[in-house]
């Protein structure tokens, strides 16, 4: 083996002195691999490429991020974010053959680092798998009473909804939270007036029969079923506001504002 041949198009570059044959498929474990090469033995895989091997849907290598003993002086590493904390013998697992922060640590990691609403993602994700309760979250927060960034995880945690199935939903609930609106009640089943189920809506106000729905691509490729339920909806007097993605990326403050006009109007009686 010799430098040309690593820069001939038989092998790619993964991370500094570190590279793979070509025909390896680029994925995170691969690339986990690499970077441990260049890191102590001890390296814990934590925030989300952590949550990646716990089996949630987020982003592995943007960048790696692994967590060493305070004590370690290592230097930076291009593509890999170095976290310096102790970690107790429960805090660290095995997932997928990495050593990995436990789901709950991951979390709290996750809750103190990553933006509200990206953090707020992960958490309705991991409720919603049921690869931790609501209650243990709460519970590890208030023990971290005092602590840094505390009032960051307290304020995922108020965020959070386990019944949430994707993260669009998330993030239009987030949306109108954030915009200083009530709480709207996540998958919620609606009946018409004979007791007849319609359907399962994504967010819902009761006061006002008030339905929200994220129209994503699976609504597109299921146009003719989901105008026959929205009609249905109609018919048994609710009112419904559909919003895409680039209402809740662009213009989330029209999405507020209109939920917050719907909201002004009187009460519906059920």
């Amino acid at each position: 083996m010799t430098w040309a041949h690593l820069q001939g198009e038989s092998y790619r570059r993964l991370t500094r002195g570190v590279y793979a044959w070509s025909r390896l498929l680029a994925n995170p474990p691969l690339m986990f691999r690499a970077v441990l090469r260049r890191l102590p033995a001890n390296a814990v895989f934590s925030g989300r490429s952590a949550a990646w091997l716990h089996g949630l849907d987020v982003p592995a290598c943007t960048p790696v991020q692994v967590t060493l003993p305070p004590d370690h002086v290592v230097a930076a590493r291009a593509g890999v974010w170095i976290r310096r904390s102790p970690l107790d013998r429960d805090e660290v697992v095995s997932r997928r053959g990495f050593r990995a922060t436990s789901i709950l640590r991951t979390l709290i990691d996750i809750g103190q680092t990553l933006p509200l609403v990206e953090a707020v993602l992960i958490y309705d994700q991991a409720l919603h798998a049921k690869f931790i309760d609501l209650d243990a979250l709460q519970r590890a927060v208030e023990i971290r009473a005092g602590t840094w960034n505390v009032r960051r995880l307290r304020r995922v945690v108020d965020l959070v909804e386990p019944r949430s199935e994707s993260q669009m939903e998330s993030r239009l609930r987030v949306v109108l939270l954030l915009g200083g609106l009530p709480r709207p009640q996540a998958q919620v089943d609606l009946y018409d007036g004979a007791g007849e189920h319609i359907g399962r809506v994504d967010l819902y106000y009761p006061s006002h029969r008030l339905v929200i729905e994220y129209d994503g691509g699976t609504h597109r490729d299921s146009l003719v079923r989901d105008n026959r339920r929205q009609n249905h909806l109609v018919g048994a007097g609710y009112r419904i506001r559909r919003f895409t993605a680039a209402d809740v990326f662009d213009r989330p403050d029209s999405v507020v504002a209109q939920i917050r006009g719907e909201l002004a109007a009187d009460p519906v009686a059920a």
